[in-house]
């Protein structure tokens, strides 16, 4: 598979579970589009195994699916014609067929495909494995996967499942951070890959969808915005695959696409009822859409009502930029849209975006730097300042940042430094201040604060990703 990119750490957890004395059942599990299968398959080229994607048909039709795929991964042209009553009968058939020696890897990828067709199907799979494992073995490898998060921690992963405790590893696949991310574009410099991420966030097939012999801009008309663009409806399909009914999801995460709000403020501008705000706000956010944020202070400080915000970049962009313009992008065409609704909000929206960036690499940055202990990390905000990065360390010392996407010189010093002043503490912590931008000033002697360019942020977050 050419263009695989990153991914280190799972393939060698694969490579180990294979190499091993015993049968192994691992649970591939992640968002949707996150990579889950061209992990499994880079993982097979280089062995003999069934791969068999489920799909929604009957089960009659998934077990031939997965006969078919098992005879031509097997060179066993005659498990095509096979007929057999259930799946326990077709796995039967399948290890007939297997090599002698060697570990038969069995791949189902979306699982729930199969399981919502089959109900038994845990059941059986969990009777072959224990078979399989009594026996003392090592000739299977079964790779279960899927997109529902939560039906893979319920109907894979929980002790009410059949196949609670038969697991012998599993590989959550999160997005890539920002260093990967942007390896996904070596042709383009590190600002024009971190717009990238800011759109695309960590998902791959959202990243392989914009094409690097384009401008970011372009980039933004051609793969996000036109009627045909491979992601002008992507959060759509999303939403309607994850949400039974998006009316009301709609509303909210458009007024989100604005700015961070409160519960109220949610509610007024989405026309949802208060009283039934909560249910939407707590399934976005365990779908991790959405997250709350409070501004963050020493013990003691009284803070201000929780705010939400858009935390996916995608629908992030998509519900700030595109779907509230639907209409006249169909109207005058994508190039008017863009310079009339799109490009006046690009810099300030990127401006936000960075923000989130730096609090993201903080952590990685401290790493580097033999910071001790565990920091927490956010943001503060009052009717005085509003602060863009704050870590609140163990070592009783407080990190509060700045953060310039745009030109920045020294005299942001002297605003951070006045901001420092106001932020409250009450117990008298050493404060110190970080300045982040996107190229730090050729000269910085004399200066009272740490300074971090991008450059700085990714090679502290490919330490942390490798």
């Amino acid at each position: 598979m050419k263009n695989f990119i990153g991914r280190v750490r799972e393939l060698k957890a694969l490579e180990q579970a294979h190499a091993s004395g015993r049968c192994e059942m691992i649970p591939v599990y992640g968002r949707r589009r996150v990579g889950k299968s061209e992990l499994i398959l880079q993982f097979l080229r280089k062995r003999r195994g069934v791969y068999c994607l489920g799909k929604r048909v009957p089960a009659a039709l998934q077990i031939q699916g997965f006969l078919q795929a098992a005879a031509a991964a097997l060179d066993a042209p005659l498990l095509a014609g096979v007929s057999v009553p259930g799946w326990l009968e077709a796995f039967r058939a399948v290890l007939s067929c297997a090599p002698k020696k060697g570990k038969l890897v069995v791949a189902l990828d979306e699982f729930q495909w199969m399981a919502q067709a089959s109900p038994e199907l845990p059941s059986v799979l969990q009777g072959l494995f224990d078979e399989l494992a009594r026996k003392g073995g090592n000739s299977l490898m079964l790779i279960l996967c899927g997109s529902y998060v939560g039906f893979m921690e319920r109907e894979v992963l929980g002790q009410k499942s059949p196949l609670y405790g038969r697991r012998t590893g599993q590989i959550f696949l999160k997005p890539f951070g920002f260093a990967g991310a942007v390896e996904f574009f070596p042709r383009w410099g590190l600002p024009d890959a971190t717009l990238a991420y800011f759109i695309c966030g960590g998902i791959p097939y959202y990243l392989k969808c914009l094409d690097a012999k384009k401008s970011i801009e372009m980039n933004i008309r051609d793969a996000v915005m036109g009627e045909f663009a491979p992601l002008s409806r992507e959060p759509d399909f999303l939403l309607r695959e994850e949400l039974k009914e998006v009316r009301h999801y709609y509303a909210l995460l458009m007024a989100l696409g604005e700015r961070a709000m409160r519960q109220d403020e949610i509610a007024a501008r989405a026309g949802v009822p208060l009283r039934s705000l909560n249910y939407y706000l707590v399934t976005l956010e365990e779908l991790g859409y959405i997250a709350r944020k409070k501004p963050l202070a020493p013990p003691g400080v009284p803070v201000r009502r929780v705010r939400f915000a858009l935390s996916d970049p995608l629908l992030r962009f998509w519900f700030r930029f595109v779907y509230p313009h639907f209409d006249r992008i169909a109207q005058s065409g994508v190039e008017a849209a863009f310079r009339q609704f799109v490009r006046p909000g690009l810099d300030a929206y990127w401006g936000g975006c960075f923000e989130a960036l730096c609090r993201e690499a903080l952590p990685s940055l401290y790493k580097c730097e033999g910071v001790p202990g565990v920091a927490e990390i956010g943001e503060y905000w009052d009717d005085k300042i509003q602060l863009d990065v704050v870590g609140l360390r163990d070592d009783r010392r407080i990190d509060l940042g700045e953060c310039k996407w745009g030109l920045c010189g020294r005299e942001v010093e002297k605003e951070l430094h006045a901001k420092l002043e106001k932020y409250p503490n009450p117990g008298n912590l050493t404060v110190a201040g970080r300045v982040f931008c996107r190229k730090k000033p050729a000269r910085l002697a004399n200066t009272m604060f740490q300074w971090h360019g991008l450059e700085d942020l990714r090679r502290a977050m490919a330490g942390e990703e490798s």
